[in-house]
């Protein structure tokens, strides 16, 4: 299919044409061929302007948290509101084989069948932040479309959780009750970047689920997250990180979760923040992908072809400096396209 058919099968196509449309469209976006990457970039300006009117909520949380659980109760909970739910579960790739079990779709049963929604499990390849290349791009995909909720589900395997805080409109940090002191909560960075966090599994230990809520919010109250902004923590202008428990089992609490985040995206559209956030990840977003060329094209380089496996078999040997291979190979990077560019 063209670029063309694929945004017309987005835009317009039956509900079989449009998810066979997505499917193919973020295949594209994923593939690394040349000749793809030139339709790929082709089909995201024609699809521009159809995107950004969607929610994007980024979730992440330790194995075992119930992440997808969780997803399934809220994405059945929200078509019930009359929303068209997407999630993009992002699994982590085995460093020794490089496979992924891209098993999300198992464990939504339900909200893996429901019309209202579109579940797409995608590897992560290796990519640091615990999400895929082309995440971004896939959510594009999923707002032409015309899906007003689009989840991105982060592997949560102890990477950086920053890639998905910068692609998403909300960020999502589940924890378990029994998941350590408030000094613990406190040490753990990911709860700065975080806009609310959830104790999953409430029902499992309501005493222990809700010892976990008063810590984690004296912790965030103790890394000072109200103060970094310039507002007082009483300032309702402006978004406080709540906790709030739920048990996603028994799909208690899923109500309360929502109206968190719609009070959220209320206040961020009302003081700016929403639009200058997604601003900002649209810089981010374009840098990340000059950061991933530049290294894609060093790579190609044919003197760095040549010259990479000597200098890694003795940086391995301990005969050179990790830093002196690099300085080395980036001096006839550099040299190369001196005389390209003297040509």
């Amino acid at each position: 299919m063209t670029p063309d058919q694929l945004l017309q099968g987005l835009l317009h196509g039956t509900a079989p044409v449009q998810r066979r449309a997505m499917a193919k469209a973020i295949t594209l976006l994923e593939s690394t061929r040349t000749d793809h990457r030139a339709l790929a970039d082709e089909l995201l300006t024609a699809m521009l302007p159809h995107t950004g009117n969607s929610f994007r909520l980024g979730i992440s949380g330790v194995p075992g948290v119930g992440k997808s659980t969780f997803i399934e109760a809220l994405g059945l909970y929200l078509i019930g509101q009359g929303h068209r739910v997407a999630v993009l579960a992002v699994d982590p790739s085995s460093t020794v084989s490089g496979g992924s079990i891209l098993g999300d779709k198992t464990r939504m049963e339900h909200l893996s069948v429901h019309p209202q929604a579109y579940i797409r499990p995608s590897p992560s390849s290796g990519t640091l932040g615990g999400v895929a290349e082309k995440t971004r791009e896939s959510m594009l995909v999923c707002e032409a479309a015309g899906y007003d909720v689009v989840i991105v589900e982060t592997v949560g395997v102890g990477q950086s959780e920053t890639a998905v805080a910068n692609m998403s409109d909300m960020f999502v940090l589940l924890q378990l009750p029994n998941a350590g002191d408030d000094l613990q909560a406190i040490k753990k960075g990911v709860m700065e970047i975080a806009d609310l966090v959830v104790i999953n599994k409430a029902d499992i230990d309501a005493i222990a689920a809700t010892r976990a809520q008063l810590q984690i919010t004296s912790a965030l109250q103790l890394l000072g997250m109200h103060a970094s902004s310039g507002h007082m923590h009483g300032d309702d202008s402006v978004w406080h990180p709540k906790v709030v428990q739920i048990s996603a089992l028994l799909n208690q609490g899923v109500d309360s979760f929502w109206a968190a985040v719609s009070e959220f995206k209320a206040i961020q559209l009302k003081n700016g923040r929403f639009g200058i956030r997604r601003q900002q990840q649209a810089l981010s977003w374009m840098w990340e992908r000059i950061d991933a060329g530049l290294k894609q094209n060093f790579r190609a380089q044919p003197r760095v072809q040549t010259l990479l496996p000597q200098l890694s078999q003795q940086v391995g040997a301990g005969q050179l400096a990790a830093s002196t291979a690099a300085r080395q190979l980036l001096s006839a990077y550099e040299t190369k396209n001196q005389s390209a560019e003297s040509t």
